[in-house]
């Protein structure tokens, strides 16, 4: 295990464009810090966005896709998010992308290291340590029910199509995620900026 984690918001732009290679390599550097296992696939197979807000430790997410199968009735998918230390991945919800070739996205995560502060619909119980980055649709969020979530623990969204998010303990997350397939076109974001760019990459 390495020492520490320590990245500074700069690291991941150049010439004031997100270095989507950079923010590839520190994932990298998250996953030795757990000892978790780095994958042939990674760092080229790695999705990352900091979704057009210009923050990518602030608000942001990697993601390695391992199976997203929708070739019969039985749909499903399974990928791993990262999340850096005290990172934002960004409020948002999954539609109804067209009943006839995919349900509605339901899902779960399997926190495997670090921990992770999940939020969904529910009573409003979210910690006062809590705080939502400014570029963050003005530093504000619609669901603020959470728990955090340590290795081992599975949390599933509270109610299907309802808005979720997350922010990463002090040492980063890293999860499973599980659920039936989906397509990224039925995905949409609070925050009006964070939506457009996201829809616009698809």
């Amino acid at each position: 295990m390495m020492s520490k984690l320590d990245f500074k918001s700069s690291d991941f732009y150049k010439d004031g464009k997100f270095d989507e290679a950079k923010a590839k390599e520190a994932i990298v550097e998250l996953c030795r810090y757990h000892a978790c296992p780095i994958f042939p696939q990674m760092p080229d197979g790695i999705w990352v966005s900091d979704y057009g807000l210009g923050d990518f430790l602030k608000v942001g997410l990697a993601a390695l896709g391992f199976v997203n199968h929708t070739g019969s009735d039985e749909m499903y998918m399974m990928q791993d998010l990262y999340l850096l230390p005290g990172q934002m991945l960004p409020e948002h919800w999954h539609e109804d992308y067209d009943k006839r070739i995919l349900p509605l996205k339901n899902e779960g995560w399997l926190i495997r290291y670090g921990k992770s502060y999940v939020v969904g619909e529910g009573e409003d119980n979210m910690e006062e340590s809590i705080k939502i980055p400014n570029i963050h649709h003005n530093g504000t969020v619609t669901v603020k029910h959470g728990v955090w979530a340590t290795p081992g623990m599975f949390i599933p969204l509270a109610r299907l199509a309802t808005r979720h998010w997350q922010i990463a303990g002090s040492e980063g997350a890293i999860m499973t995620e599980v659920a039936n397939a989906h397509d990224n076109a039925a995905v949409r974001h609070t925050d009006r900026k964070a939506n457009e760019n996201f829809l616009a990459g698809i």
